[in-house]
């Protein structure tokens, strides 16, 4: 039985009986196209699906859904990857407590089973792979690591993983691998892909093993890194007077980010799209310098950044308003006040920006661009899952791509889309209910809307974390979520009840339940939310599932 769940305006749940029919879905699906379905995301039993609400309705899908076949499989791939493995896992000793079988026999059992990926998730690289001896079934740890170490393989309900990088978890880890499962010098850039086929292989010396490898790993034919331009460049400048333009930073009290857009369409790979917070300040600061849309730009986190310019430019600042210094080569200064205007600079300016009165992320474009080479598509560094250029700090050189003279053109002014908060201001943010608003109390569902909920400084580019009084009640305190793809806005309720909001840098798939998610028009608004910004949540319409249409569907 297939359940037909909202997520935003943009985004529905497909919620399946498993894994088999998810897969089923999801072939069906590639194999024979809807028209409007932009992305998506297969988990454990459910497939979330990004779609143009100009081209098809929630409602049409859940029609087209349902009438499709459920029994045809087709992920599996002829291409197999042996993983050499040291059975050396800290938890070990606690699968074979768990399963009631002997250390050497749950190492025996576990390389000797065929798994196939089934998909990908959590973090880039990381694969979820089914197919595993079912005796070895072992449940989560009840409170995740705050680090497991990059390499791990782990296990978890009746997949097996392997952690690309170090990062939090609470899979149960039975033993490592120094296979890369996640290199963007390689193309694909995960190791493991949906389909391909995994054997894991008991070795003593990871190293040896890793140097016998016949692993088939396709190289990436263009490039050999993120930064090859901009070092070549800068070693270039060095030896010819720093003749190129660029701009040299000179602080930054927390490291600035180049951001564009961001890279979706790499869930296949476990990437969420990452990009800029407010998309309509980063459209503006372009304009404002005369760039093509999309342009990569600095994203500044509160003030105190500081660079020195090598060469006449034209820089745009937008988002939260902050006052701006310029301090020419003669010592003589010029503040700026009136931002989201184009700015000219001489050779041996200074720019400073202070700390923005409201709002929280400031976007600085320079006409021409900055020269960096994206990653997967894009240039924007996803803090989260480590993809991207480096965060630029004190000491970074950027490279001008295309840097001119003088103001643009046109000397555009740039207004703010919407006013921007202030710390203790209370921002009211519009939210669809679901996907999970079933698993909350009436009165859980009260609190949510009804109670003032504060921006904490645990907050970063991955999600805003908010505190209450009163906790979200759930009506099962104990019941588990299988992990299920999420979207940027979703507002994500863990074990204590205090609400987590899902910015850019998410990760692609989450194992708490979901209450609601902030509607696309007010998710640039929560980019720009201060530490103690009071938020209140305004649901536009109850919580309801989705209900087929009458009318049918046609497959592309």
């Amino acid at each position: 039985m297939m359940r037909f769940l909202p997520v935003n305006l943009t985004t529905i749940l497909v919620e399946l009986p498993g894994l088999e029919e998810t897969l089923a879905l999801l072939t069906s699906l590639q194999s024979q196209p809807v028209d409007g379905i932009k992305e998506m995301i297969p988990a454990a039993r459910t497939l979330l699906v990004h779609f143009d609400p100009e081209s098809v309705s929630a409602e049409g899908l859940a029609t087209e859904f349902r009438k499709r076949d459920l029994s045809v499989i087709s992920l599996r791939s002829d291409c197999q990857i042996e993983i050499p493995v040291r059975y050396d896992g800290v938890d070990l000793d606690n699968i074979a407590k768990l399963t009631g079988f002997s250390v050497e026999e749950v190492i025996r059992r576990h390389k000797e089973s065929q798994f196939t990926v089934a998909f990908c998730g959590f973090a880039p690289g990381f694969s979820y792979l089914n197919g595993g001896d079912p005796a070895l079934f072992v449940p989560r740890h009840q409170t995740p690591r705050t680090r497991i170490p990059a390499g791990s393989v782990a296990l978890a309900g009746p997949f097996s993983g392997i952690y690309p990088q170090s990062t939090p978890g609470g899979w149960q880890i039975i033993g490592s691998t120094s296979v890369k499962m996640w290199d963007t010098n390689r193309s694909p850039s995960a190791l493991l892909q949906p389909g391909y086929r995994v054997k894991f292989v008991e070795v003593d010396d990871l190293e040896a093993a890793e140097a016998d490898s016949t692993l088939s790993v396709e190289d990436a034919t263009a490039g050999s890194g993120p930064n090859d331009t901009e070092e070549e460049k800068l070693a270039l400048s060095e030896t010819v007077g720093n003749t190129i333009p660029h701009f040299k930073v000179l602080t930054a009290p927390m490291p600035a980010l180049f951001q564009d857009l961001g890279r979706p369409g790499q869930a296949n790979q476990g990437v969420s799209a990452s990009g800029v917070l407010d998309r309509s300040a980063f459209r503006a600061a372009n304009r404002t310098v005369g760039n093509p849309a999309g342009t990569g730009c600095l994203e500044l986190t509160l003030g105190g950044f500081s660079f020195e310019s090598t060469s006449q430019a034209v820089i745009g600042c937008t988002g939260a308003p902050c006052p701006i210094t310029i301090e020419d080569t003669k010592g003589q200064t010029t503040q700026i006040t009136d931002t989201h205007r184009p700015i000219a600079l001489e050779p041996g300016d200074v720019v400073t920006f202070g700390h923005p009165r409201t709002g929280m992320r400031i976007y600085v474009a320079v006409r021409g661009g900055f020269e960096i080479n994206p990653i997967l598509g894009s240039v924007s560094t996803d803090t989260l899952a480590a993809v991207g250029p480096s965060p630029v700090v004190a000491g970074s050189r950027l490279i001008l791509k295309n840097a001119q003279q003088g103001l643009a053109s046109v000397s555009i002014h740039e207004a703010p889309v919407f006013t921007l908060p202030a710390p203790s201001d209370v921002v009211i943010l519009d939210v669809v209910l679901g996907p999970r608003t079933d698993w909350f109390t009436k009165e859980g569902l009260e609190t949510f809307t009804q109670q003032c909920w504060k921006v904490t400084a645990e907050s970063s580019r991955a999600g805003v974390r908010l505190s209450g009084n009163v906790s979200i009640e759930r009506k099962d305190d104990k019941a588990e979520l299988p992990s299920e793809g999420t979207v940027t806005g979703a507002i994500q309720v863990p074990h204590n009840g205090q609400p987590v909001l899902f910015l850019a840098d998410h990760p692609l798939t989450g194992g708490y339940p979901v209450i609601g998610a902030v509607a696309d028009y007010h998710l640039d608004l929560t980019g720009q939310l201060p530490v103690n910004t009071m938020v209140q949540f305004r649901a536009i319409a109850p919580w309801s599932e989705i209900q087929p249409q009458h009318n049918q569907l046609h497959a592309a």
